[in-house]
C-alpha cells in the first residue's frame, strides 16, 4: 500500500488537490449564501428575529474553513451504488469523506460528512470484510495543503492488507495546541462506540492512550448529526474533571461543526447561586460525604418535616363553615408520602386535596362549585396555614447544614446508616451559624444538590457525557445521573487511573449509582497515543493499582521512547532534559509532584526557559508547559519530563493512590518520555529498571 508522494506531481495528485480546491470553494459559496440571508420580511417580530439571527450566526461558524483543518481526509470508491441491487454491471459511486457536507451549486455532494451512513466504510471496511468498497484512499497533509495520498484496494485479492503509513502519521502528528479531532483516524473498535444509538447508554474502559476521551467526543458529534432534532430540544452535555481539561478538549466539537454542546465540572452542575466553596475536607471526611447512604441520610432527614395534624381545619367561605378533620388530612398526608413524589410536588398537591375535600362537602350541601372555587379554597389563608404545618417548606442547604451542625439531629436520621464514627467525621468542628457563613466544601455542595432533587425534580438531558468518571464518588455520579434520568449518558474512563480516596472500584457499581444500570460495557485496549515501550514501563504499575485489568497493548514501537535517569542533581539535569526535548518538534510537558512545582518554576525562569499553566494554549514560540501531577490526568503531550517519580507517589494520601498518580504521569506522553530521579523508584516501577 505504496503512499504517493507529490514529488513526480502525478495526475492522480493534482486532480485530488484540484477538487480540495473546488471544495473550499464551494464551502465559502455555502457560507456567503447564509451571510446574504435577509430576514427582515420572514419575522413576525423582533424576538423572532433574535433567535433566527442567532441560528444564522451558529450556521455561518459552523461553516467556517479552517486553514490548516483538512476539509476532507479520505476517498470511498463503492463497487456499486449504495443502496442499490448489486448487480453486475451497476454503476459504482466516488465519495470524498470529511468533517462536514459540502456541496456545489446544483447541491450534489463535494464532501460527505464522516457521520453519514455512507461514511461508515471508511472505518470499518477491510480486506476480510471489504463493504462493497474497491477504494479506500487516505490523504496526508501539510500545514493544511493536501500533499499525498494512500490506496487501499480492498476488494482487490491479490493486493495485501498492509499498515496505513499515512494513518500512523497522522496518529504521531505533533502535538501543539488543544486537543484535536481524531476523525481521520478513528478505528473500527471506536466506530463501533461512536456510532451506537442515543437510546442505549455506554460506558468505555479504555487504557492511556486507546482515545476514549476522543470516542466520546465524536460520539457526541454523531448523535447530534443522527438526533438533531431531539436533542436540540433535551441539550448535549460533556463533563470533564477541571477547567484545564475542559480548555484542552474545548476546540474537538467545533472543529466538527458543533458549536451547540456545553462543557461543565461536577462542581458546576452543583453550584448554587449565594453557596461559595471556601472549605476543604479530610480524605476520610469526604470519603463519608461522597457516599451513596448520604442519599438516604438526607432523604430521612427531609422527610421528618412532615407531621401529622393535631387540629381540625376549618375553612370560611362567606357565611359557610367547611370543617376538615384532623384524621382525615393526616390520610392525604400518608397517601401522599406513600407515592414517593418529590417533597415539593407533594406539598404543592396537599392544599389541592383538602379543598377537593371541601367541594365534595359543597356538593353535599346542595352547592354547585366548580374547579375555580377549588382553587380559590386552596389558596385560602386557612389551608396554607394548615399546609404550612404539616408539609413545610425545607430549604435544601439549611437542611444540610443542620445535618451537619447538629449531632442529635444527624444521628436521628443517620441511625443504621451510618457508624458512630462516620458520623463524627461528619459533624463540623464548630457549628456555623447560617447557610451564607459556612465554609461548604466541594463535597458539601453535592450533598445539597442531591437534598434539592429530593425536594423538587432536576431537569433532565438528552446526553451526557462524563470523562474521566473513575474519580466521581457515588453520590457525584448520582449528581450526574440526575442530569440524564430521561437521556442517556456516555461514561468515559480507567480504572486504573482512579487518584481520589473515593476512586470507582467497579463500573457495575459507578452505573448503578449513575442510574444506568444496563449501560453496555465497551473496552478499548489498542493503544494508539503512547508509544509501547512506555506504556510497558507504565504497566509496571498495573498490578499495585488495579489487579485483573488487562494492560494496553500498543500499536506503535519507538525504540528510544524512553529513558529513566538516576542523578545526583534532580533540579538541574531536569531543566537540562526539558532544553534537550524542546529541540524536538512538539509540545513538552514536564509533570511533577506539586509540592515540587514552586522550585522548578523557579529553575526554568532562572534558565531562562519560558513556560506554560496547565490548560494555556501551546504554540510554536511556546511549546513547554509546567503541569502539577494534581492536573496532569486526559491531558498530554509529545514529549514529557517526569519529575522524581517518589515525590509523586509521597504527594498522596497512600501508596496505592501515589501509584495511581504516577501511572496516570507516566502516559500522558506521545512520542518520548523522560524520566528523571534522585530518590529510589517505586518498587514495582524499579523491578527491572531501565538505564
Amino acid at each position: 500500500m505504496p503512499a504517493h508522494a507529490p514529488e513526480s506531481e502525478s495526475d492522480p495528485l493534482a486532480r485530488e488537490r484540484a477538487h480540495l480546491s473546488r471544495s473550499r470553494s464551494a464551502l465559502r459559496a455555502m457560507r456567503e449564501d447564509v451571510e446574504a440571508l435577509d430576514i427582515r420580511d420572514v419575522t413576525a417580530n423582533w424576538v423572532n428575529a433574535i433567535v433566527l439571527q442567532a441560528q444564522i450566526d451558529d450556521r455561518i461558524k459552523a461553516l467556517a474553513d479552517l486553514s490548516h483543518t483538512p476539509l476532507f481526509f479520505g476517498r470511498l470508491n463503492y463497487l456499486h451504488a449504495p443502496g442499490a441491487e448489486l448487480a453486475e454491471g451497476a454503476e459504482g459511486e466516488q465519495f470524498y469523506i470529511g468533517r462536514r457536507h459540502v456541496h456545489d451549486a446544483d447541491g450534489d455532494p463535494m464532501v460527505i460528512d464522516w457521520r453519514a451512513p455512507v461514511s461508515q466504510p471508511f472505518y470499518r471496511a477491510s480486506k476480510k470484510d471489504p463493504q462493497d468498497i474497491s477504494l479506500r484512499r487516505r490523504f496526508g497533509y501539510t500545514g493544511g495543503e493536501l500533499t499525498a495520498y494512500e490506496d487501499e484496494h480492498l476488494s482487490d485479492p491479490a493486493e495485501a492488507a498492509a499498515v496505513s503509513k499515512l494513518l500512523q502519521q497522522e496518529i504521531e502528528r505533533p502535538r501543539v495546541g488543544p486537543m484535536r479531532d481524531i476523525v481521520a483516524t478513528i478505528q473500527p473498535e471506536q466506530d463501533e462506540i461512536v456510532r451506537s444509538g442515543l437510546s442505549g447508554s455506554v460506558c468505555v474502559q479504555g487504557g492511556p492512550g486507546t482515545g476514549k476521551t476522543a470516542v466520546g467526543l465524536h460520539r457526541v458529534a454523531y448523535l447530534l448529526y443522527a438526533h438533531r432534532e431531539r436533542l436540540a430540544r433535551t441539550g448535549t452535555l460533556v463533563i470533564g474533571p477541571n477547567r484545564s481539561f475542559l480548555h484542552y478538549i474545548e476546540q474537538v466539537l467545533p472543529a466538527l461543526g458543533e458549536l451547540e454542546v456545553k462543557q461543565a465540572t461536577v462542581d458546576d452542575l452543583v453550584a448554587r447561586e449565594g453557596l461559595e466553596v471556601r472549605g476543604t475536607d479530610a480524605a476520610e471526611t469526604a470519603v463519608v460525604k461522597g457516599d451513596a447512604r448520604m442519599a438516604e441520610v438526607l432523604r430521612r432527614a427531609l422527610g421528618s418535616h412532615v407531621t401529622a395534624p393535631t387540629e381540625p381545619l376549618m375553612v370560611v367561605r362567606g357565611s359557610r363553615r367547611w370543617r376538615v378533620p384532623a384524621y382525615e388530612i393526616a390520610e392525604m398526608v400518608e397517601e401522599l408520602q406513600q407515592r414517593d413524589i418529590r417533597y415539593g410536588a407533594a406539598r404543592d398537591a396537599l392544599p389541592q386535596r383538602i379543598a377537593h375535600a371541601v367541594l365534595v362537602r359543597m356538593e353535599q350541601a346542595g352547592e354547585a362549585p366548580d374547579d375555580r372555587v377549588q382553587d380559590a379554597v386552596a389558596r385560602n389563608p386557612a389551608v396554607k396555614a394548615a399546609v404550612k404545618a404539616v408539609w413545610p417548606p425545607v430549604e435544601p442547604a439549611k437542611l444540610v447544614l443542620r445535618l451537619l451542625s447538629d449531632p442529635d439531629f444527624l444521628a436521628l436520621h443517620a441511625a443504621d446508616v451510618l457508624s458512630a464514627d462516620e458520623q463524627k467525621l461528619l459533624l463540623w468542628p464548630k457549628p456555623f451559624r447560617s447557610v451564607k457563613s459556612a465554609k461548604w466544601s466541594a463535597a458539601d455542595l453535592v450533598l445539597i444538590d442531591e437534598a434539592a432533587d429530593l425536594v423538587e425534580r432536576t431537569p433532565s438531558l438528552g446526553h451526557v457525557v462524563v470523562d474521566e468518571a473513575q474519580d466521581l464518588s457515588p453520590m457525584q455520579y448520582r449528581a450526574v445521573g440526575r442530569r440524564c434520568t430521561t437521556g442517556s449518558a456516555t461514561v468515559l474512563g480507567d480504572l486504573a487511573q482512579g487518584t481520589t480516596p473515593w476512586a470507582t472500584r467497579s463500573w457495575d457499581e459507578a452505573l448503578t449509582h449513575l442510574g444506568k444500570p444496563q449501560a453496555v460495557l465497551e473496552e478499548l485496549t489498542a493503544g494508539f497515543r503512547v508509544p509501547r515501550e512506555v506504556i510497558a514501563y507504565a504497566s509496571r504499575l498495573l498490578p499495585s493499582i488495579s489487579p485483573g485489568l488487562a494492560p494496553v497493548s500498543s500499536v506503535r514501537e519507538t525504540p528510544g521512547s524512553l529513558l529513566v535517569a538516576h542523578t545526583s542533581d534532580l533540579t538541574a539535569d531536569v531543566v537540562a532534559t526539558c532544553r534537550a526535548s524542546l529541540a524536538h518538534e512538539g509540545s513538552i510537558g514536564l509533570i511533577a509532584a506539586d509540592a515540587r512545582i514552586p522550585a522548578l518554576a523557579q529553575a526554568l525562569t532562572a534558565a531562562d526557559l519560558p513556560y506554560l499553566s496547565p490548560g494555556e494554549e501551546t504554540t510554536a514560540e511556546s511549546r513547554l508547559t509546567l503541569v502539577p501531577a494534581s492536573l496532569a490526568k486526559g491531558l498530554e503531550y509529545d514529549y514529557v519530563v517526569l519529575d522524581e517519580p517518589a515525590a509523586i507517589v509521597d504527594g498522596e494520601p497512600d501508596e496505592r493512590t501515589g501509584l495511581r498518580r504516577l501511572y496516570v504521569c507516566l502516559t500522558r506522553a506521545v512520542s518520548g518520555l523522560s524520566v528523571v530521579h534522585t530518590a529510589a523508584l517505586p518498587a514495582a516501577l524499579a523491578d527491572g529498571d531501565v538505564t
